[in-house]
């Protein structure tokens, strides 16, 4: 069942559960943290977001997040031609949502944080995402260290992204209210020691992953995601599950030229034994199969008994053949991306 939610609706209802449940084109769903029904040490808020340059094989990546007993800030360099990875995070306990991430993510706004290792600022004004973070004393994969990041991201008023709301089967007042907004043209600059890029046009995508949910305990998930051009056509995907009951709709999709198409099921075959070694994805529709051969494996365990993390997250380049909605097939020929594969107990 892909249930499509096609006009605007509170996302809670006076029993603090989804009102209605399913996918959508646009961010449709009205967030409000008072709706909720469980303890401020339950609700998880985010933003992140992922900028990749496919001429010069490097990822950036930033994270605000506010997990209610304490927000995670974090910055991260990906170097696909060393196959490594750099990473500088930081946390604040006892937040309890008061980090500053906003109940809209198509409304202006803005959140910032800094400390002595690291800063972040987002700001969303009209169709443009200004992003600026810098980890000053962060040893990067070739050896040099600092790492400051000035981006600015384009989402066009009439771009369509992945919008989902589900709960979860043993509990309907746990919610997952997510959007993937995909293939943002990134401009602006990327400092990394003493050498600095700027990033021109069509050489660099952004994805947003914008999050705001109350969770169950334990959860794994996988989730996958690229931008680019094929053909000079802006083109990217978001996959993803495992996360929350999905029978009301999945959140897998194709974008073309700011268009989304809906996929049905997408399956993850991920070696056993090393996450390095090449993947394959599949779908229950036959759109989406494609070969991925990982370059990065950016991993991190956390393990303090009731709260554990387990996190692989895995860039590199799909290969392969996906379908449109209306049959046209398109080739990936190593289209920059990644996957994870994410456990969390908290």
């Amino acid at each position: 069942m892909q249930h499509e939610v096609t006009s605007p609706i509170r996302l809670l209802d006076t029993k603090g559960r989804i009102a209605e449940e399913g996918w959508a084109r646009h961010p449709i769903w009205m967030y409000d943290r008072k709706s909720i029904h469980a303890s401020a040490l339950r609700i998880k808020e985010w933003d992140y977001y992922a900028i990749m340059s496919h001429r010069r094989q490097f990822a950036v990546t930033a994270t605000v997040s506010d997990l209610g007993y304490g927000a995670l800030f974090a910055v991260a360099f990906i170097d696909f031609t060393r196959g490594k990875s750099a990473q500088q995070d930081a946390m604040k306990f006892f937040t309890f949502g008061k980090t500053g991430l906003s109940p809209s993510s198509f409304e202006d706004n803005s959140v910032t944080w800094a400390n002595k290792q690291l800063r972040l600022t987002f700001v969303k004004k009209g169709s443009r995402r200004h992003l600026m973070f810098a980890a000053p004393k962060l040893v990067l994969p070739d050896g040099s260290v600092g790492l400051d990041v000035d981006v600015t991201l384009t989402q066009p008023e009439d771009m369509e992204s992945m919008n989902i709301a589900t709960s979860w089967q043993e509990n309907r007042k746990a919610f997952y209210l997510n959007e993937k907004v995909n293939c943002m043209p990134a401009e602006g600059r990327v400092r990394t020691g003493y050498d600095e890029v700027q990033l021109q046009q069509d050489e660099a995508f952004g994805v947003l992953d914008w999050g705001r949910g109350r969770w169950t305990y334990t959860n794994r998930w996988y989730w996958g995601s690229a931008s680019g051009l094929v053909e000079n056509v802006p083109f990217g995907f978001n996959i993803g599950y495992g996360f929350s009951d999905r029978t009301p709709a999945s959140e897998n999709v194709l974008f073309y030229d700011n268009k989304v198409h809906k996929l049905e099921e997408v399956l993850f075959h991920i070696p056993e034994n090393d996450y390095t070694e090449p993947w394959k994805f599949s779908s229950s529709d036959g759109r989406f199969e494609l070969d991925f051969q990982p370059a990065v494996d950016r991993s991190s365990t956390t393990n303090f008994g009731i709260i554990k993390s387990i996190q692989h997250q895995v860039f590199g380049w799909f290969s392969g053949t996906v379908i449109l909605d209306d049959g046209t097939a398109l080739t990936l020929d190593k289209f920059p991306g990644f996957a994870e594969d994410v456990f969390n107990r908290w």
